[in-house]
């Protein structure tokens, strides 16, 4: 029995096609992969954007409101100082 060349050549040309088709596979997985990430670090950008919008809102209304308290405490002391008595 001898090497039947046709037969070498198809398995050769098999492999050879396997061998394209893996990396394929293996880059749509990366491509998937990859979209995934970039959904993920989206999602966590919105979380941190709207954390941060809420600590704003919640320090400008702090701020507004010992800004307020203290306008008060200083008409309170000038208010004395004014009365007649």
């Amino acid at each position: 029995m001898g090497f039947n060349w046709k037969t070498v050549s198809v398995l050769v040309l098999l492999f050879g096609l396997v061998g394209i088709a893996f990396p394929r596979t293996q880059s749509s997985d990366q491509d998937q992969s990859v979209k995934s990430d970039v959904k993920d670090a989206g999602r966590s950008t919105k979380r941190a954007t709207r954390k941060t919008g809420h600590k704003v809102k919640r320090g400008t209304k702090r701020a507004t409101h010992k800004a307020a308290r203290k306008t008060r405490q200083g008409a309170e002391k000038v208010e004395d100082k004014t009365q007649p008595q």
